[in-house]
């Protein structure tokens, strides 16, 4: 495989470590390395194995019987962490992921429409005005756990905390895997005000998606209480932390390319294209980690059973070989079969609720204010070794 442009800017050994605030900054050069160099790459440090291809790591996604969730997608595990779907294989996963399904539904995500709009449109008119204001706390950091809270049925009142304690699970310091003490408080926070939000629904059901879970049957089966309350945290966490990272990505880049931004104000019916292509180019799910349930031969190099194998969606999403000009950004592109939301049993339930919010974001930030301007040089990274993104994202509304 001839090397690729960006592999030309580096020199020295070949090392990928997602805990790594280097990695963090920009892991584009790295991953266009081990395509080229170690397609399987052994971590020995940190003792995992690393593909990064789009062919393997798509079919890797697809072969859960060889590559398992179980155990969880973070390197480090689940923790103490309740039982989560995205932590399962079938046939349990199959029938928990029909039974929520029957829950969580396009007409249901479909109905929020309107309401995504109106957040947007009431977080964006004062920054217009406050002119100087940070996108992710005054905007993408909102709009997300609003949406996802007003599906719960959580109180106005506790958006920001748990807010607060969802970055506090992500959060890791520089080169260690290990959950903060912070982390772990939050998480147990998160644990038991999900379970109190879910004995209280079980006693008395309303019209919100909590209540729908645990009033879902398919068959005849049910979701343990236990189960609702891994979909309610696995949804307070992925959903939130990830859209909001995706729509800092997405401003991010128009910013980058002025011209994209410009033709994308004037034909707004393209957004939803553009949007699928920050997925692509940019993802927030950077990887996701499997366990190998045999020994598999791949490129000459045998990966062993019971090893941890980190997919890396932000590598195969740049892939040359599978996708033209792939380390282009083009918000015009016809939207291609990226990596994104995964594929397979495994593919998001919430991708139709983190489309829906992209869209209808960008619709309105490039309606109300169409000349933002950012300053990177008072920006910051997410640190965390599955997501990337800003936690802080300082915005002009340049109006």
């Amino acid at each position: 495989m001839p090397r690729p442009k960006e592999w030309e800017a580096m020199a020295g050994p070949l090392v990928y470590d997602p805990y790594s605030y280097h990695i963090h900054e920009d892991p584009y050069p790295t991953y266009a390395r081990l395509r080229a160099e170690a397609p399987v790459y052994y971590n020995a440090e940190r003792n995992f194995y690393a593909l990064s291809r789009y062919q393997d790591v798509r079919d890797a996604m697809q072969d859960w019987e060889t590559f398992s969730s179980q155990g969880g997608v973070a390197l480090e595990g689940s923790g103490k962490a309740p039982p989560m779907i995205i932590a399962m294989d079938p046939p349990r996963q199959t029938k928990l992921r029909r039974i929520i399904s029957a829950a969580f539904t396009p007409r249901r995500v479909a109905e929020l429409e309107p309401r995504v709009r109106q957040l947007a449109q009431t977080l964006l008119r004062p920054l217009v005005e406050q002119q100087d204001f940070d996108f992710i706390d005054d905007f993408s950091g909102k709009l997300p756990m609003a949406v996802i809270a007003s599906l719960l049925g959580v109180p106005d009142s506790d958006h920001e905390m748990l807010r607060a304690w969802s970055d506090l699970v992500l959060h890791r310091e520089p080169n260690d895997p290990r959950v903060t003490p912070a982390g772990i408080e939050a998480a147990g926070n998160l644990v038991r005000y999900f379970a109190d939000t879910v004995e209280q629904r079980c006693r008395q059901p309303g019209s919100d998606l909590v209540s729908a879970l645990v009033e879902a049957e398919v068959e005849g089966d049910r979701l343990s209480r236990e189960e609702v309350l891994g979909f309610c945290y696995l949804l307070i966490i992925a959903g939130n932390e990830t859209t909001t990272k995706m729509l800092g990505n997405a401003v991010a880049l128009l910013y980058r390319y002025p011209e994209q931004r410009r033709r994308l104000v004037g034909e707004p019916s393209r957004i939803a294209d553009a949007i699928e292509e920050v997925l692509r180019f940019e993802p927030s799910t950077q990887a996701l980690a499997r366990l190998a349930t045999r020994d598999v031969g791949l490129h000459g190099r045998t990966i062993p059973r019971g090893a941890r194998v980190m997919l890396l969606i932000g590598s195969a999403n740049r892939d040359e070989s599978a996708i033209a000009r792939a380390g282009e950004f083009d918000a015009f592109r016809t939207p291609v079969a990226h990596l994104a939301f995964g594929v397979g049993t495994h593919f998001c339930l919430g991708a139709s609720l983190a489309r829906l919010e992209g869209r209808v974001s960008l619709e309105e930030i490039l309606r109300i204010m169409p000349n933002y301007q950012i300053d990177f040089a008072r920006s910051q990274r997410v640190h965390s070794a599955n997501v990337r993104g800003y936690a802080h994202l300082p915005m002009m509304a340049g109006v």
